[in-house]
């Protein structure tokens, strides 16, 4: 071999060294910065363009790193703090470690990369003129189920992307403890969810302005909603085009089934509405969805990653937040578990707390904010005694009536082996099929008593059945062995009330959720018409012609007690949590004022659902990403 030869085959090699080592460091955990040439995270030397399928991002493995996972861990004494869930615990005391400060400046700091955090660090980003650093206690939202529209159910008890939280025992759900999973991972809970695209109803606004929050009645936030999104329909008085976020009119592949729906809701007396987000929210239609050319539209996706470019940007994945940092009354910076030591990332202007309406509480009973009794029961030192940290929590309850068909359903699609293979094969050549679309196809808002002002219920129509549990998903692409029909349903605005508090003064614990389901007579009562609500759409042709028998709760399930019983024991949550730190104008019943401002403290603003001073009458992540939207605008308001 010649010397030449000898020098490009050592060149070779000494560049193959260096992608390994390289492909170790991703492994490790590297900021995802922008920059010039640094497009979406660096690419790792393998030839890929920024943004291609083909680049590896590099992400940055913090939080829980050197954590040990326990899977399903139990404590003696059977408290709750004990039940069966995910727990991953640090190495140590973290309190009792050093803290390393951050070498970088940060003008904000924002905490969690979800549906409201990915908003604020585009919109606060943009101009250049401010630094920021998002922090994110999950990882990256390149994921094959991820991008995948109805690969949800794959990643609705997979600790890798989703928190896992259990709530108490509840009362309301015949002592049942409930599941909720949260996103954990870039794009927080908008890259887990079902997608469905709905702003709620447009007095509901109107009472967050009435209730002495100016600024967020719908006259305010329609032209918010218009400019952030790009409606597949075009622009009107009420949609938007050419916004960040593309919204689906899901008109395509459609089940035929969905029709046959459409029309009993028809005959039961509910007409067709053409746009859920448009003129009129009541009736039945189809759902829109946060989706493109057959991949999840999540916030990450329409905000954050063209945010990623930026060189003022810098997004931290698994760092796992463990406290707010103050000086006096003033929010300073951040704490935050990296690569298994506390580091402090400090702000010059003020920290967002955007973690969700169960983990913004938690940090900041963890910070000394919440109510002072329980925060001195942990330990923990109290900065501001303000009882509505936690409190308030609001959530729609929901569940499904199934039916066996005498027609084809998506059960003989996705259950056999062979048309998993079609569907994912369609999926991944042309962006299209069953599996581009949500687990829910046909859906509506209804009124149970025709005196009330709106629809207090809404309705979720599926083309398939899951009756049969599989271990450790939720079994949208292993269906029922049977044609299959789920009709489902939720509260709009229950006024049941639950809590989130403390476990313990660890923030790697999870905290404990109350959720008091169905804790009213007017919930029950609403809940027991909307239940002979589902039914009668059952029975009206079309529809009714193609079922062949009810399955659950079945027939046999009639008397008034028989059917509160039945939906005491099988509902859930529709993963709508909020209110939890609400805005409100006197901090005796709020947490955050209009300008989502922790009344009595300095620097420091909450920005996401939990912000939410009532409860939205429909799907929650289009009004999260709007309070990220909403509230970037105030911060750079009042930023001068």
């Amino acid at each position: 071999m010649s010397q030449q030869r000898i020098r490009l085959a050592q060149r070779v090699e000494h560049r193959r060294d260096g992608q390994h080592r390289r492909l170790r460091q991703d492994k490790q955990g590297e900021d995802l910065r922008g920059g010039k040439g640094r497009a979406l995270g660096h690419v790792n030397g393998l030839g890929a363009r920024p943004g291609s399928r083909k680049a590896l991002v590099r992400v940055q493995r913090t939080g829980r790193a050197g954590a040990s996972r326990k899977r399903h861990r139990r404590v003696a004494n059977g408290s709750a703090a004990g039940r069966a869930r995910w727990c991953i615990r640090p190495r140590g005391d973290v309190r009792s470690g050093r803290v390393a400060t951050d070498a970088a400046g940060y003008d904000y700091v924002i905490v969690g990369a979800g549906s409201a955090g990915c908003v604020l660090a585009d919109r606060l980003t943009a101009s250049g003129r401010y630094r920021v650093l998002l922090l994110e206690a999950g990882g990256t939202d390149r994921r094959l189920f991820v991008q995948m529209p109805l690969g949800y159910g794959k990643l609705f008890h997979d600790p890798a992307v989703n928190w896992c939280y259990r709530t108490e025992p509840d009362p309301g759900l015949a002592g049942q403890a409930d599941h909720w999973p949260r996103g954990k991972l870039l794009g927080g809970s908008s890259s887990i969810n079902a997608m469905v695209w709905i702003r709620g109803h447009s007095s509901d606004y109107d009472d967050w302005q009435a209730a002495g929050n100016p600024g967020w009645g719908w006259a305010d936030v329609l032209p918010a909603y218009r400019a952030l999104e790009d409606w597949e329909g075009g622009a009107d008085e009420f949609r938007g085009a050419g916004g960040p976020l593309h919204v689906s009119a899901n008109r395509r592949d459609l089940h035929p089934l969905t029709h046959a729906y459409l029309g009993a809701c028809a005959e039961a007396g509910l007409p067709g509405t053409p746009d859920f987000n448009g003129a009129q929210q009541e009736g039945a239609g189809v759902y829109q969805l946060s989706v493109k050319g057959g991949r999840r539209m999540s916030a990450a996706r329409a905000f954050l990653r063209p945010a990623m470019r930026r060189a003022n940007l810098t997004v931290r994945t698994h760092a796992h937040a463990t406290r707010v940092v103050f000086e006096g009354r003033r929010a300073v910076g951040v704490e935050y578990r990296h690569k298994g030591a506390l580091q402090l990332a400090r702000a010059g202007r003020e920290v967002i707390l955007s973690g969700g309406a169960v983990n913004t509480p938690q940090l900041l009973m963890l910070s000394g904010v919440g109510p002072g009794a329980d925060l001195a029961a942990f330990g923990l030192p109290v900065l501001l005694d303000n009882a509505n940290v936690g409190g308030n929590l609001c959530d729609h309850q929901g569940l499904n009536y199934t039916w066996r068909m005498k027609t084809r359903t998506l059960n003989e699609v996705l259950r056999p082996w062979w048309g998993k293979a079609l569907v994912g094969a369609r999926w991944l050549l042309t962006g299209r099929g069953p599996l581009s679309m949500s687990i829910n196809q046909g859906g509506g808002f209804f009124r149970t008593d025709p005196g009330l002002p709106r629809p207090n219920m809404q309705l979720y129509m599926q083309a398939f059945s899951t009756l049969l549990p599989r271990a450790g998903e939720r079994p949208i692409l292993t269906p029922d062995p049977f044609p299959g029909l789920s009709l489902g349903l939720s509260n709009c605005r229950p006024t049941s009330r639950g809590r989130i508090s403390l476990h313990s003064a660890d923030p790697f614990a999870a905290p404990r959720i109350t959720a008091n389901a169905y804790a009213t007579e007017a919930d029950v009562a609403e809940m027991l018409a909307a239940v002979k609500m589902l039914r009668r759409i059952a029975a009206q042709p079309p529809l009714a012609d193609l079922i062949a028998e009810e399955l659950r709760p079945g027939p046999a399930v009639s008397s008034d007690a028989e059917l509160i019983a039945d939906f005491r024991a099988r509902s859930g949550t529709v993963y709508h949590a909020s209110c939890s730190a609400r805005m409100g104008p006197d901090a005796a019943d709020s947490v955050v004022d209009a300008r989502l401002r922790v009344h009595g403290l300095a620097g420091l603003r909450v920005c996401d659902a939990s912000a939410f001073p009532t409860l939205i009458g429909g799907n929650t992540n289009a009004p999260s990403i709007l309070m990220g939207w909403k509230g970037a605008q105030m911060i750079l308001e009042d930023a001068g």
